[in-house]
């Protein structure tokens, strides 16, 4: 196995450090959380989410914003994850360890949570995090889901019908995204190497060759792209290219350079998120909804799984809400104010 020691050792060790820390978010008492967060956390800690939350410093902050607040809503909370790995981030200079996972919290929607009105019955609320850890602490998080998907379960419709399909999302095909054990750094090597490559022909947006023939490069036919509630998830490169990227490319102009805050991989798995990703200007419909002509952020968390040379499933988390916020949409605000008005009639 070529594998560094010490990189090895450093990854290692922040896994069981997120490990942890997710144990305890899970079984200790709604009204600790604070105390786990100050535990596994640095005082100084940087918490990125999506919207409403947006970026919240200290770990008590995040704490009693976020962690408690959802815990009370969604009762016997529990993380159910599909994918776990980490690496050291390109984009670092620091050489810190990140950790990243992706899956579900389910609960029991049991009370109000961000003006959703509950259900009494099981939601999952879907999410990526990437967790950067230095000297047995976390000190930066991306954590991102996908709170129109829990809308939706709760009877609402945030977005018209879209082009994609709308659906609880599983894991990897292969079923061994849990990477708690080390992996060879060639089989990360790669697997960065096909993200790259992907986000080299992405970026051009513009290749001179049909979209199909382009995305061929990178993808298998096969491929799998598990979209954002708003957008959906769709199967082949065929079905993607007529189902999200063709319309997305026809709805935005002046889109702007990629740039990522991490990019990381290992084993057969790997991904990214910026703050935000790239901005661009909606200048066709998007999602039903007509241009605006004002530059809006896409802050986004893709995950991939490699097989062989080539990319085979993506995960994306979009904030369509912190979007459609910047175009002059409250989303949230008024989706649930209309369900809560429906509800008193």
């Amino acid at each position: 196995m070529n594998i560094s020691d010490n990189t090895e050792n450093d990854v290692q060790d922040a896994k069981d450090v997120v490990r942890r820390f997710y144990d305890a978010l899970e079984t200790r008492r709604t009204q600790t959380l604070p105390d786990v967060m100050a535990e596994f956390c640095a005082d100084n800690l940087l918490w990125r989410g999506f919207s409403p939350f947006d970026e919240i410093v200290g770990p008590q902050a995040v704490a009693e914003k976020f962690w408690q607040p959802l815990r009370r809503s969604l009762t016997r909370l529990q993380r159910r994850m599909d994918i776990f790995f980490g690496a050291k981030n390109r984009h670092d200079p620091d050489g810190d360890p990140w950790v990243c996972s992706m899956g579900h919290l389910m609960g029991l929607f049991d009370a109000p949570w961000l003006g959703i009105l509950p259900t009494g019955k099981i939601v999952f609320l879907r999410y990526a995090a990437f967790h950067k850890v230095r000297d047995g602490k976390i000190v930066e998080t991306a954590m991102y889901f996908d709170v129109p998907h829990l809308m939706m379960q709760a009877g609402l419709r945030p977005f018209p019908t879209q082009t994609a399909a709308e659906l609880v999302q599983p894991g990897p095909r292969t079923h061994d995204g849990l990477l708690f054990e080390a992996q060879p750094l060639d089989a990360g090597a790669k697997t960065l190497a096909a993200i790259e490559a992907m986000i080299t022909d992405l970026g051009q947006w513009n290749s001179g060759m049909p979209l199909e023939e382009e995305l061929a490069r990178t993808w298998h036919d096969d491929m799998i792209w598990w979209g954002p509630t708003g957008i959906g998830a769709t199967y082949t490169i065929e079905r993607y290219a007529k189902q999200h990227s063709g319309p997305f490319r026809a709805a935005f102009g002046e889109r702007s350079k990629t740039k990522h805050v991490c990019r990381m991989a290992e084993g057969h798995y790997g991904g990214f998120f910026g703050w935000p990703n790239f901005t661009a200007v909606p200048t066709g419909g998007f999602m039903g909804m007509p241009a605006t002509g004002k530059a809006g952020e896409f802050r986004v968390i893709d995950i991939y799984r490699r097989d062989g040379d080539k990319l085979s499933e993506n995960w994306i988390f979009i904030d369509l809400l912190h979007f459609w916020k910047m175009q002059g949409v409250d989303i949230l605000a008024r989706t649930t104010d209309i369900a809560a008005g429906e509800a008193t009639c």
